[in-house]
Order: C-alpha cells, then structure tokens, then sequence
C-alpha cells in the first residue's frame, strides 16, 4: 500500500499527560500512538475520527512557545454543537459560540493550554 502524504500538527506541551487526558475527554480522541522515553518525555498521536495530531512534552529541543496563541486549530466535523458542548463541559472556555457567517458553521474555543479551536464545518451553497 502507497503511503498517503499528510500534514498533522504537532503540539508541544509542558504537561503533555494533562493535553492527552483533556483531548480524550474534549474531542473523544483516541490514542493512536504513545512513546515514553526514559527521561518522562512523552509523544502521542491522537486521532479524531480520521484527522490525527501529535502532542509532546516540552524541552530544550523545543524552544518554541508552548500553547502559543499563534496556532489555531480547526476541527471539521459534520455536526459541530455536540462537540463544542462537550469541549466546554471539559474545561474549554469559549471564544464564541456557534453560528453561520462568512460561509461557515462554526464555534471559537480555548482549551486549558490556551490553544484555540474552530469547530464546523464549511456550508454547501
């Protein structure tokens, strides 16, 4: 089998045990992936239905900001209003609620590690 050419994000936390915990609960994500090193560095990869994203713990290999607000995610799903309810009830705080503009369907949140998600979907003229 050919292998398919993707890009996921990689997210690199100082506490990447609390973002897995948060995402499983969240976003009902599951672990697809997960590698413990020695040192307590941590690397999992999670999948939302099929749309996959790597979180790691932090370190000096990655000076960048942590949970910087630079990134935002966007989350495509076919019926975004169960899903922002749960991410909210999970900890998340919302940015904006859920409505129609510029072609969309969409809600802002923030998760507890200050990222924010959009989560809708496009809308078929």
């Amino acid at each position: 089998m050919p292998i398919q050419t993707s890009i996921n994000p990689w997210l690199t936390f100082v506490n990447c045990s609390d973002a897995v915990e948060f995402y499983k609960n969240a976003f009902a994500a599951i672990e697809t992936y997960r590698l413990e090193t020695p040192d307590g560095g941590l690397v999992v990869k999670l999948s939302i239905d099929s749309a996959e994203f790597w979180l790691s713990s932090g370190g000096a290999e990655n000076s960048g900001p942590v949970g910087c607000n630079t990134i935002r995610m966007i989350l495509t799903v076919e019926n975004p209003f169960p899903l922002f309810a749960k991410a909210i009830r999970a900890g998340a705080t919302e940015i904006f609620p859920i409505g129609e503009e510029h072609g969309w369907r969409l809600g802002r949140l923030v998760d507890p590690f200050g990222l924010h998600w959009e989560i809708g979907h496009q809308l078929v003229s």
